[in-house]
């Protein structure tokens, strides 16, 4: 397994999810995995309509690196 380095993501900087990550401190960063995982698990509670075009990017990045190109929602 080749390890992937991706900076870790202060959530406050990201409006949807610093709401997902409503149970942690959201100025402390987390690994950018722990947010990929954070938009997949909970995407039923992100208003897509309202994100930013810096979260958007974001998710497309996380979903390229950790999700193999495929964030699994429903």
């Amino acid at each position: 397994m080749t390890a992937v380095f991706v900076a870790p993501i202060i959530p406050a900087d990201f409006p949807e999810l610093k709401l997902l990550a409503w149970n942690r401190y959201a100025a402390r960063p987390i690994p950018a995995e722990e947010a990929f995982e954070l938009y997949e698990r909970n995407w039923r509670f992100v208003d897509a309509e309202h994100l930013t075009t810096r979260e958007a990017k974001l998710i497309r990045e996380l979903t390229r690196v950790f999700g193999n190109g495929v964030l699994l929602i429903s």
